[in-house]
C-alpha cells in the first residue's frame, strides 16, 4: 500500500468472546489504553515501556517501521474511554450511521473536544451498510446499520454526511444482493466522481 494504512481500534463489546482468550470483560477499557500505548511505543526505535501488555526493555526492536512514523489509529465507537480521552489520544474517530441531526451534533461535539485538547484537526469516519439497487431511483428501505437504495439516494446521503463534517464513509457490501463487481463499477462511475480528493 506504500504506507497508506489506517488502523481502526476497538475494545470489543461481545462478552462471550472474552473467555475464549482468557480475558476479563470488565477490564477491557484499561487494556485498550495500554494496548494503544504499547503499539505506539513499538512504532519508535528500540522501545521502552512497562504496562499490562508487557515489557519493552529497549533491547528489542520491531521492524519494519511505519513509513509515516506511526500508523494512524482511529477509535471505533467509544472503547470504554471518556470522549475527552478519545479526542486527545486517538488520531481520529470511527462512528456509526445516525440521523442527520444527531450525527451532525456528535461530529460537532467531537471536533470541539479535539480543539479543547489542543490537538490538530482529526478525521471522522463513518461505516455504512448498503444494498445498491440496479435502478438509480429505486426506493429506499432501511437495513442493518444502513439502507438499500439506488445511486441517486446514496449520493444524496453521502453529500449530506459530508456537509455534517464526516470525512470518510466506509461502505460495507455484506448485505448486497447484487454481484460485488457490478456494485463497485456503479460506485466508481456514479458516485466517486462527485467527491474530489483534497490535497
Amino acid at each position: 500500500s506504500g504506507g497508506r494504512m489506517i488502523l481502526g481500534v476497538a475494545s470489543g463489546d461481545r462478552p462471550e468472546e472474552y473467555p475464549a482468550l482468557n480475558m476479563d470483560y470488565e477490564s477491557r477499557g484499561e487494556r485498550f489504553r495500554d494496548s494503544m500505548a504499547y503499539m505506539r511505543a513499538c512504532f519508535g526505535d528500540w522501545p521502552q515501556l512497562v504496562n499490562t501488555q508487557g515489557v519493552l526493555n529497549g533491547r528489542l526492536d520491531m521492524l519494519p517501521k511505519p513509513t509515516a512514523g506511526q500508523i494512524p489509529m482511529l477509535i471505533t465507537g467509544g472503547c470504554q474511554q471518556s470522549p475527552e480521552w478519545g479526542a486527545k489520544h486517538a488520531d481520529g474517530w470511527i462512528t456509526y450511521p445516525r440521523s442527520a441531526a444527531v450525527q451532525g451534533q456528535m461530529v460537532s461535539d467531537y471536533r470541539r473536544r479535539v480543539l479543547d485538547a489542543g490537538e490538530p484537526a482529526k478525521p471522522v469516519m463513518q461505516s455504512l451498510y448498503i444494498d445498491l439497487m440496479e435502478k438509480p431511483d429505486a426506493p429506499t428501505r432501511p437495513i442493518h446499520l444502513g439502507f438499500a437504495s439506488g445511486t441517486t439516494y446514496l449520493l444524496e446521503y453521502l453529500q449530506q454526511v459530508e456537509s455534517l463534517g464526516v470525512n470518510h464513509v466506509s461502505l460495507n457490501l455484506r448485505f448486497c444482493n447484487r454481484g460485488v463487481e457490478d456494485v463497485l463499477h456503479h460506485l466508481a462511475s456514479d458516485i466517486l466522481p462527485h467527491f474530489k480528493p483534497t490535497s
